[in-house]
């Protein structure tokens, strides 16, 4: 079975008086979810409007795969399917990366 789909993704940057905001907007064609995401500019550092940028837009994606991953959760509770165990750090259930032994990363 193929199945295609385009899902539209658009962030959204503002700033103002050293705040950075971003949404994070997904329209899938039926859903429209949006991510939130701020930074703001410590007043001893210099301000470089780049990184306030990537980390507002950074933290509203975040929040956007958090919303999406709580969405597919409940869609595959609806059908009686057990969800994957909570995510964490890199994605990877309950952890913060692949588990690396001296000699390299455990396959």
């Amino acid at each position: 079975m193929t199945h295609a789909e385009q899902w539209q993704v658009g962030v959204y940057l503002e700033e103002e008086d050293g705040t950075t905001t971003a949404r994070a907007v997904l329209d899938n064609g039926t859903t429209i979810m949006t991510g939130r995401g701020r930074s703001r500019c410590n007043p001893q550092d210099v301000e470089v409007h780049a990184i306030g940028d990537e980390l507002a837009a950074s933290r509203a994606m975040r929040d956007l795969a958090g919303q999406l991953m709580r969405a597919a959760d409940r869609d595959l509770a609806a059908v009686g399917a057990v969800p994957d165990p909570p995510r964490t750090g890199y994605g990877w259930p309950n952890d913060a990366g692949p588990r690396a032994t001296p000699s390299g990363p455990t396959m």
